[in-house]
């Protein structure tokens, strides 16, 4: 760093990296230490309310690169679960998500990790970290969309991911929070692949329904097929009221 204090001005230089491999290798490993510093403390302290300052001493950095790269405490949390997930669950996962080994796997992986993912799903930053982390579930769940519901359009296969996503999310979450120690990967992959099938089995079912339409249609076709009956009409060996007297 050099100065020059002139009786007018105050000029600061800094001696930064001239190579941008080298500045592109500190950044990494600052975000990297932050987001390993991030998993942990949250792990240790059952908390989101870890201070800023205690994340940048455990990652060696500065507050001010925190804040550079992430903005503000919550920042390097949600990043952490991305990160996270991104990482150590979604390279082990296929294009979608409705079999029971990567349904277990699924399981298997919150559950390692409960102790971070429980105080981040009721911490200050609960609502984004569904969000975020449900983003990065959503292009699996499209894919399993179409396949299991078949040929749908755009929209509804969006809509249908989402659905299946937010579903499974809630359930997800009500297990790290209140499922008893030790957590069951094992049941809860079971469980969600039974929700599954009642839905899945649902929808096959009222696709092969008739439509009401359809069932009008057969209604019409067998009132047309019977004798018409007129209200207080003789028939014809009827020789009616006079004929009678």
């Amino acid at each position: 760093m050099h100065s020059d204090t002139g009786a007018h001005h105050l000029v600061v230089e800094f001696d930064l990296p001239s190579n941008p491999e080298v500045r592109d290798r500190r950044v990494r490993r600052s975000r990297s230490a932050l987001l390993s510093a991030a998993v942990r403390l949250v792990s240790e302290r059952g908390t989101t309310a870890v201070p800023a300052t205690d994340l940048a001493e455990a990652a060696d950095v500065s507050r001010r690169v925190l804040y550079l790269h992430f903005g503000d405490r919550d920042g390097v949390l949600l990043a952490a679960a991305a990160e996270l997930v991104t990482r150590e669950l979604l390279p082990r996962l296929p294009q979608d998500l409705d079999d029971a080994p990567t349904t277990l796997t699924l399981a298997r992986h919150f559950a390692e990790y409960r102790e971070f993912y429980r105080p981040l799903l009721t911490g200050s930053c609960a609502y984004a970290a569904i969000r975020t982390v449900n983003s990065l579930f959503h292009p699996y769940r499209l894919a399993s969309a179409r396949r299991l519901f078949g040929d749908l359009d755009e929209q509804a296969a969006g809509e249908v991911a989402d659905f299946l996503t937010g579903a499974a999310s809630m359930a997800l979450g009500e297990w790290l929070v209140d499922g008893q120690d030790p957590l069951d990967p094992d049941d809860f992959a079971q469980r969600l692949l039974r929700i599954q099938s009642v839905l899945t089995g649902a929808y096959r079912d009222r696709r092969s329904a008739p439509t009401p339409t359809e069932d009008l249609s057969e209604n019409t076709a067998c009132d047309q097929s019977a004798p018409p009956e007129i209200a207080g009409s003789a028939g014809a060996d009827d020789p009616g009221p006079r004929g009678r007297a």
